[in-house]
């Protein structure tokens, strides 16, 4: 792959030194000082101060605000305002609300658009923050990478399996840098538990259990005004017509299949992640799948079935089974096992504690956001040693992605581990709608001679809309 030059290095932006600081507190001994020696060495990088020449321009598009839902595009770019060596220059995002809010707190200077394409334009703008609903990420993403961007996108990284493939092929040829805001690869428990498993510290490994919250329920919700300061149009974007509701688009968009994968793509792309980096298969995938799900409010009508279906007709409001519109239309409750080609298994599921569980022949390590622990206190209190496999270091996710713009390294989940856990999530999403064990083909990417199921790896866009 192609890599721009390198512009120079820039120290962290985080209390370098601290554990607290790095997140190392109640981590093991051995552990920290590890962490610790390969912050210093990343901080000894700096050789110099930060120069003009050397700020990072950069945009937010898609920003989140007081209509609802979490807001992560907008902390996202505060999050790289707040480095040294960063100049917001411009928001972008099609509520005219939620762009007055977030220019607000970034002062008069900063440029406010509502479509993104205008924000690519800019020559001074040297990356882009994405932080869209999930159905417009490659879009952007693909978009970015042409204009010659550096990017910074949130997860999941794509809504199909194809669209992946596309994105990463153009990042690729494009050599610019990327990040998917998979943060838990940034948390240093998350990375401890990979690499105690990486190197053998539970023996052979049987399962890894990715324990997602429950999804919500939500329907039917009456059609409504649409607000006069929000493209409701352009945010469909390649999606279909329908009718605006405010849960739609502000706060629940992951809840209606048309523009995510529920909680199995929302959590499961972070939590599949790590499963997947534990093993070492964030570059492939699983060899078959198979999974469950409680069944939707509306029990005669398949909203998958339908979603993929190239007759589906765009363009106009659709003849829907009443109400159809307005229910959130994502499994809430699921279970799918995925078997890799080493035998082991991946079981994600709504059921258990919010975390990872790996589990092998001498024990488990549990890890979440909050704590990393384990069936007996010594698997994690022993030193690995002096010649072990080490992951990937970063204690700052942002911080990584900024490091890597100056440096011309890979990011620590770039556009290609991305699009590998997003797929994860849809293949277990497409064989609960199949309701029927699939074989996958990581290599290939494609299902095993099994067309019905490859016609799910794709879905109709809406014109004007491509990829």
């Amino acid at each position: 792959m192609q890599r721009k030059q390198a512009r120079g290095f820039s120290r962290r932006d985080f209390l370098a030194t601290s554990m607290v600081g790095l997140g190392l507190a109640g981590l093991p001994d051995w552990f920290v000082k590890e962490a610790m020696a390969d912050e210093n060495e990343t901080a000894s990088k700096a050789t110099r101060k930060i120069g003009p020449n050397d700020t990072i321009q950069f945009a937010g598009i898609g920003l989140g605000g007081s209509r609802g839902g979490f807001c992560q595009g907008l902390n996202d770019t505060h999050a790289a305002a707040n480095h040294p060596g960063t100049k917001l220059m411009a928001l972008c995002d099609l509520c005219g609300l939620h762009l007055d809010e977030a220019a607000a707190g970034f002062g008069p200077d900063v440029a406010k658009y509502k479509d993104f394409r205008d924000v690519l334009a800019r020559k001074d703008i040297d990356a882009v923050v994405i932080g869209t609903p999930d159905h417009w990420h490659v879009l952007v993403a693909t978009a970015a990478l042409k204009a010659g961007k550096d990017v910074y996108c949130e997860k999941p990284l794509t809504l199909t399996i194809d669209e992946g493939k596309k994105l990463v092929k153009v990042w690729k040829e494009s050599g610019r840098t990327f990040q998917v805001g998979s943060q838990q690869r940034s948390d240093p428990r998350f990375r401890l538990a990979c690499e105690l498993v990486r190197n053998g510290r539970l023996g052979k490994i049987s399962t890894v259990e990715a324990h997602l919250p429950t999804g919500p329920t939500g329907g039917p919700y009456n059609a409504e005004p649409v607000p006069s300061d929000f493209d409701f149009e352009m945010w469909l974007g390649p999606r279909p017509q329908v009718d605006y509701n405010q849960v739609r688009c502000f706060g629940n968009f992951r809840q209606y299949m048309d523009y995510s994968g529920g909680m199995m793509t929302d959590w499961g792309a972070h939590h599949n992640d790590i499963a997947q980096w534990g093993l070492g298969y964030d570059r492939s995938g699983p060899v078959e799948i198979e999974g469950t799900a409680t069944k939707l409010p509306f029990d005669d009508y398949d909203p998958y079935r339908k979603a993929w279906q190239d007759t589906r007709i765009y363009g106009k409001k659709e003849s829907l089974p009443a109400d159809h519109n307005n229910w959130f239309d994502n499994y809430p409750e699921f279970r799918v096992v995925y078997t890799y080609d080493n035998g082991v298994q991946l079981i994600t599921s709504n059921v258990g504690d919010n975390g990872v569980l790996f589990t092998g022949e001498a024990g488990w390590i549990f890890v979440s956001r909050s704590e990393i622990k384990a069936s007996d206190q010594k698997l994690l209190d022993e030193p690995l040693p002096p010649d072990h496999i080490k992951l990937y270091v970063s204690n700052d996710h942002m911080g990584n992605f900024l490091d890597c713009i100056r440096t011309g390294e890979d990011t620590i989940c770039d556009a290609e581990i991305g699009h590998r856990s997003a797929t994860v999530c849809h293949l277990g999403n497409i064989s609960m709608v199949l309701q029927r064990k699939l074989h996958w083909d990581p290599k290939k990417e494609h299902f095993v001679n099994d067309g019905e199921a490859n016609h799910y790896l794709r879905r109709p866009m809406r014109k004007p809309w491509t990829i």
